[in-house]
């Protein structure tokens, strides 16, 4: 999104989004999301996404969940990791707030011309706040740019790691305090990275990684390294 457009009203902007919406969907049949695990949430739609608090008991449920339905329902069209191609709205600049919240919930429910389906009926209200908080939670490319050297680090000093214990050499309790530390840092890193909607954290793949790293198990190193390498491969 160019810096004139992130300039203008949000109502022009909604009208420019709405506009790209019917020109750019293809023909996606809408597809039906487990949300098993996140809070009923009535009837009545929420106004303002209700897991938007990082602090939160489902956030990081809805992360999960809204990644899960996004790629199922939305990346075709808005790209992997909601990183637009240009043929649809990019929908990372959506700001994480009500007025936003309210135009993306009426999209989705309605859809918008003849080629956004609607979601109406397929998917409840958590599938669409899940899918929200996923999409706001995308971190900024220029704010984790910087760290991005340090991540291909880290990323090729786990596949040596693996490469060490295949081959007998080394065991994952010979690595438990290095491991450690980079568990650590990449937290760091996560905590530092902002996202485009203004929302209070940002899911990026240091976040993903820290994780993947703090369960120890005996696949942390593969899935760590596999999170960095899809991660860093999308970035660029």
């Amino acid at each position: 999104m160019s810096d004139s457009l992130k300039k203008l009203p949000l109502a022009v902007l909604a009208l420019c989004l709405s506009a790209g919406l019917a020109l750019s969907h293809g023909d996606v049949a809408p597809q039906p999301v487990n949300t098993e695990g996140l809070p009923e949430l009535g009837e009545d739609f929420a106004l303002e996404n209700p897991f938007r608090d990082p602090s939160g008991e489902y956030w990081d449920r809805a992360v999960r969940i809204g990644d899960s339905a996004y790629n199922q329902n939305c990346a075709r069209c808005h790209g992997l990791e909601a990183i637009s191609g240009g043929l649809a709205p990019d929908l990372r600049f959506l700001a994480a707030e009500e007025l936003d919240d309210e135009w993306y919930l009426e999209r989705l429910r309605n859809g918008a011309g003849d080629r956004m389906p609607a979601f109406d009926g397929v998917m409840n209200q958590q599938a669409m706040w899940a899918i929200r908080t996923y999409i706001e939670t995308r971190p900024d490319p220029d704010g984790i740019a910087e760290y991005m050297p340090r991540l291909r680090e880290i990323r090729d000093g786990l596949r040596a790691k693996q490469e060490a214990i295949a081959a007998g050499t080394a065991s994952m309790d010979d690595y438990a305090d290095e491991l450690a530390a980079l568990e650590a840092e990449l937290t760091q890193i996560a905590e530092a990275v902002p996202t485009l909607s203004g929302a209070p954290k940002a899911d990026s793949i240091a976040r993903r990684a820290a994780i993947i790293l703090a369960t120890k198990a005996d696949t942390s190193l593969r899935g760590a390294d596999e999170t960095l390498t899809v991660g860093l491969s999308v970035a660029r």
